[in-house]
């Protein structure tokens, strides 16, 4: 057995970063999921609404988690401003676009990986 970084390496962190934009609809609102995944697949998450000058109004995400607080609200952002948010493991972020509006996101993830 091995009870010391010697012969047992600690985890190494691994981070993944997603980038994409959104156009809201032409009628009504629409909640676009731009990411899902299990409980337990990463540890931490930082979560970034940027909502374009041009938009004509604001928009707000939401982000799920395995763990207390479940629901993290990002928003609501005016337009021209970007308001992020870092949630402990993250299972899903859902975007709530009315008409109007258009943007982007950002997600940073991090998760343990056992070398």
């Amino acid at each position: 057995m091995c009870f010391n970084d010697s012969c047992c390496p600690p985890a190494r962190i691994f981070q993944e970063s997603i980038c994409g934009n959104f156009n809201g609809p032409t009628i009504g609102e629409v909640d676009e999921t731009v990411f899902t995944a299990p409980a337990g697949a990463y540890f931490e998450g930082t979560f970034e609404i940027f909502n374009s000058a041009a938009s004509v109004t604001t928009v707000t995400g939401t982000v799920n988690s395995s763990i207390a607080p479940v629901i993290t609200t990002i928003g609501p952002v005016p337009p021209g401003n970007t308001i992020g948010q870092t949630v402990k493991n993250p299972t899903s972020f859902v975007i709530q676009m009315p008409v109007g509006i258009s943007g982007t996101y950002r997600i940073n993830l991090y998760k343990r990986v056992l070398a």
